[in-house]
């Protein structure tokens, strides 16, 4: 089981065309979260691509370069890459400068988007978005495998025995896909026999119980080992010293972001009901150690994953200090309990 945190960067807006002075202040509060979370022994920490004013990361990968000089042995994620509105010979060829930057730490999270900006702005059609990422991850994966590609696509300029560099010190940069609930996206990982990553934010984490399962089914019909299957899952995380202090501290900045992106989709209000029910029946980690300990566990036994990401929230509000203190507790009390009641340890050194 690996232990890990995610972010978006989240952060107010500066509204302005330079001297950002909260995306430069969160930028820097950003680097010492993951320093830290290399320092009290989490697994991975992974930095989400947006382009919105609310975001602070539409880089990633440059993101992570600057942690990779901060850290010894985390690995480092994108979470996720948008592939459908990126190149993918460029995806691979930052990854691998982040890879040799990191002495073999990077990782790939490639994922379809929870959001829509990139398209737009990178001149992509909104009508061919499944067709997009299809196609772009088939040339990933392939560049992943090989120097020198050749490969035909549709919406893609094709490639005709093209050298990619630079290449990685890893034999290959792990590649997850990251889904949200769409069926197709589970058989599409499994048949691929990628590493998935299922992000849980509503309902009762048992509801995705047949989701993995489906993952699992697709992998066996294609003549896959799913016994050395990796499988992540994702949900929002805070951690105090006790379960009231973690959710009075949550709530407003969660409120704050529910409901933000609520407006655009069509969403009814969060409400502090709502919240505490998400927090006590839903995939909400938000509380004290002891009660995130037990939930991680609980999710390990209906998925039997082989990762927990912790998607933090803290730009919208929550102090800096308090969440490096969540995230230090998640290191140091949560992660060494869970490790111990499954019997593994932390990954070793890169």
């Amino acid at each position: 089981m690996e232990l890990g945190i995610s972010s978006f960067g989240e952060m107010k807006p500066d509204g302005v065309a330079g001297q950002a002075v909260n995306a430069h202040r969160r930028m820097q509060e950003l680097l010492e979260e993951i320093k830290l979370a290399d320092e009290v022994g989490l697994d991975v920490f992974g930095l989400g691509e947006h382009h919105r004013p609310d975001f602070l990361v539409t880089a990633p990968e440059v993101v992570l370069a600057a942690a990779a000089t901060l850290t010894r042995r985390i690995r480092l994620s994108s979470a996720v890459t948008v592939l459908s509105s990126a190149d993918p010979v460029r995806v691979f060829q930052n990854f691998a400068t982040l890879d040799l930057v990191s002495n073999g730490r990077a990782e790939i999270m490639a994922g379809r988007g929870s959001f829509i900006e990139s398209f737009p702005l990178f001149g992509y059609d909104l009508n061919q978005y499944d067709e997009l990422f299809t196609e772009k991850l088939d040339l990933l994966l392939n560049i992943n495998k090989s120097e020198i590609v050749t490969w035909e696509g549709n919406l893609r300029a094709s490639i005709e025995g093209r050298g990619v560099y630079p290449r990685p010190i890893q034999p290959a940069i792990p590649i997850w896909l990251a889904v949200g609930g769409t069926p197709a996206s589970a058989v599409r990982a499994g048949t691929l026999n990628i590493p998935m990553t299922v992000a849980i934010l509503g309902g009762t984490p048992d509801r995705f119980v047949p989701f993995v399962n489906l993952y699992r089914q697709a992998a066996r019909n294609a003549g896959h080992d799913t016994t050395q299957q990796k499988l992540g899952i994702n949900s929002q995380f805070y951690l105090a010293d006790d379960s009231q202090r973690a959710a009075d501290e949550f709530f407003p900045p969660y409120e704050i972001l529910m409901n933000r992106v609520g407006r655009e989709r069509g969403w009814s209000p969060i409400t502090r009901a709502h919240f505490e029910q998400m927090r006590q029946l839903g995939p909400l980690m938000v509380g004290s150690p002891e009660q995130v300990i037990d939930k991680i566990l609980y999710f390990h036994e209906l998925f039997g994953n082989t990762r927990y990401i912790a998607q933090t929230i803290s730009g919208y509000g929550i102090p800096h200090a308090r969440t490096l203190r969540s995230i230090e507790l998640f290191g140091t009390k949560v992660a060494p309990a869970v490790r111990k009641a499954l019997g593994v340890s932390a990954v070793a050194t890169v």
